[in-house]
């Protein structure tokens, strides 16, 4: 792979202004050196009279990408790891209490549910519109130009979500509810439910997808794309 990218890029074939060309051409050019590597290990297995011809051709295929993948993972956490562990731990900004207090009956409004589900309305009103466009560039294969005004609408989304969480994080804390960790995580992480079900409503009204794959690839790859905007 490295010798024949070294001859494309001295030869001119690979220039320097095209941004991400090289990077391009060495993974086509690893898939397809995959071939002859194959190959070769598998002869050179027969040599030695093997017969788990499957298994070779499987370790063939990770055994170098694969190790180097883990070792740089273990490597980047550990070291990660090790950096955060050794910085002095976050201190609350006031003294709280050992003993947990009851908390008291809280208002129906209050209840965890609901208050994530209304959470999630606002910073999903912020994006749907943009959404709509987004999805139509994804799935009816059109081009979308405007990232500056997306720009825009995930700057508004920060915010949105920002504001949202420590309102309802503030009202939970006046009504002597403590418990506010996860409630103030999902608070603005449940717009991810709302996004789902709008890509299920933009499936049955704009997409005329009939073939139960197609369907059910539709939905793996946007269940994918909302559990990436919860996170």
């Amino acid at each position: 792979m490295i010798l024949v990218t070294m001859i494309f890029a001295a030869l001119g074939f690979l220039s320097p202004s095209n941004r991400g060309g090289l990077m391009t051409a060495m993974l086509l050019l690893w898939v397809f050196m995959g071939i002859f590597a194959g190959y070769a290990s598998a002869r050179l297995y027969k040599m030695f009279k093997g017969t788990e011809w499957k298994k070779i051709t499987l370790k063939n295929s990770f055994y170098v990408p694969g190790n180097p993948l883990c070792y740089f993972l273990c490597l980047e956490c550990t070291n990660l790891g090790y950096v955060g562990f050794k910085k002095p731990a976050i201190e609350d900004p006031v003294k709280t209490n050992k003993i947990p207090r009851q908390i008291p009956e809280q208002a129906w409004y209050m209840n965890p549910f609901f208050s994530i589900l209304i959470g999630g309305i606002l910073p999903f009103g912020a994006v749907f519109i943009e959404l709509f466009f987004i999805l139509t560039s994804i799935w009816l294969h059109q081009f979308y130009y405007i990232f500056g005004f997306l720009f825009l609408v995930f700057i508004i989304l920060l915010v949105t979500c920002a504001e949202i969480t420590i309102v309802l994080c503030y009202f939970q804390l006046c009504s002597e509810d403590y418990l506010w960790w996860w409630r103030s995580y999902l608070t603005s992480g449940s717009s991810a439910l709302y996004l789902f079900l709008y890509a299920a409503f933009y499936f049955f009204t704009k997409l005329n997808i009939t073939k139960p794959v197609s369907g059910i690839l539709y939905f793996g790859y946007m269940l994918i794309g909302s559990y990436a905007f919860l996170c």
